[in-house]
C-alpha cells in the first residue's frame, strides 16, 4: 500500500440495533486504497454486521458510511450504483444452485453492467484459470468442494470490478484441508493492491495479509494496529485474553 493512498472508505459513528439490543456502538475507521484491513473478535462481537452494514445490507441507526465521497443510504436513489463499488463473499457461498459456474459468473456483469455475454465469459475464463478452476466451468455448485465455491464466489465478486472487496468468514463453512486454496486467492488479491476488509478467525492468514488489524468486541474497536504490534504486543488485556485463547486453541496449552 502507498504511503500517498487516498481514503476510499469512511465510517463515522456507526450504531446498528437490533429492537433493543446494540450490536456496533458509534464504530469510526478509515480505509485507504489498496489497504488491507482485518478485522477478529469473539463470536457475536459485531463484525459480520459491520461488513453488511457498509453496504447496506443492514440499516443503521446512527451514524455514515462514506464511499468515494457519497454516503451509502439504503433510500438513496444511488445505492444500486454504490453497491457495484462494494463486493462482498459470504461464508455460504450464495452461488445459483441451477447455473453453472460460468453462468454464476457472467449473471451480474451482463445483467447489471450490461457487459456483452462474449465479453464477460472471456473474463470469467481467464479467473478460474487464474484460481485452477478452469476445467469447473460447466460444472453446477453442487458438483462442487466447498473450497471451490468458495474461489468461485470470490471470482463472482471480483467480475464486478469493485473498489473494495468485503469477505467474511469465507473459511468457516470449510474443512480445514480446503481453506489453504481459498487464502492463497486471498493473499494473491492482496499482493495485487487489492482494497479489503476481511473478517475471519484465521490468525496465522490474519497476520499474513493485513495492512492494519482491528479487534471488536461488544460492538466496539478496542484495539488495532499494525500486525506486529497487535500480535506481539497488544495494548489491552481484553487483545490479550484474546489472542492467548487461540494460542491454547492451536497447541493445547495456555502460554
Amino acid at each position: 500500500m502507498s504511503a500517498e493512498a487516498k481514503e476510499i472508505l469512511t465510517v463515522k459513528e456507526i450504531t446498528k440495533r437490533f429492537d433493543d439490543i446494540q450490536v456496533l456502538d458509534r464504530v469510526s475507521l478509515q480505509v485507504k486504497s489498496g489497504e488491507v484491513v482485518v478485522i477478529v473478535g469473539p463470536s457475536g462481537c459485531g463484525k459480520s454486521t459491520f461488513l453488511r452494514c457498509l453496504n447496506a445490507l443492514e440499516d443503521i441507526q446512527e451514524g455514515e458510511v462514506i464511499l468515494d465521497g457519497e454516503v451509502i443510504n439504503p433510500t438513496n436513489s444511488g445505492l444500486s450504483k454504490a453497491r457495484e463499488k462494494i463486493g462482498m463473499v459470504f461464508q455460504s457461498y450464495e452461488l445459483f444452485p441451477h447455473k453453472t459456474v460460468l453462468q454464476n459468473l457472467t449473471l451480474a456483469p451482463m445483467k447489471v453492467k450490461k457487459v456483452g455475454k462474449k465479453e464477460a465469459e472471456e473474463e470469467a475464463l481467464k479467473l478460474l484459470d487464474r484460481v485452477g478452476l478452469l476445467s469447473k466451468k460447466d460444472n453446477y455448485p453442487r458438483q462442487l468442494s466447498g473450497g471451490q465455491k468458495q474461489r468461485v464466489a470470490i471470482i463472482r465478486a471480483l467480475m464486478m470490478h469493485p473498489e473494495i472487496l468485503l469477505l467474511d468468514e469465507i473459511t468457516a463453512a470449510l474443512d480445514p484441508e480446503m481453506v489453504r486454496e481459498v487464502l492463497d486467492v486471498v493473499l494473491s488479491l492482496a499482493a495485487e493492491g487489492r482494497t479489503m476488509m476481511i473478517v475471519t478467525h484465521e490468525m496465522q492468514f490474519a497476520r499474513a495479509v493485513a495492512d492494519r488489524m482491528i479487534f471488536i468486541d461488544g460492538g466496539r474497536i478496542v484495539e488495532e494496529g499494525a500486525p506486529d504490534d497487535f500480535f506481539d504486543r497488544p495494548k489491552t488485556d481484553r487483545l490479550r485474553k484474546f489472542l492467548n485463547s487461540f494460542s491454547y486453541e492451536s497447541c493445547g496449552q495456555t502460554t
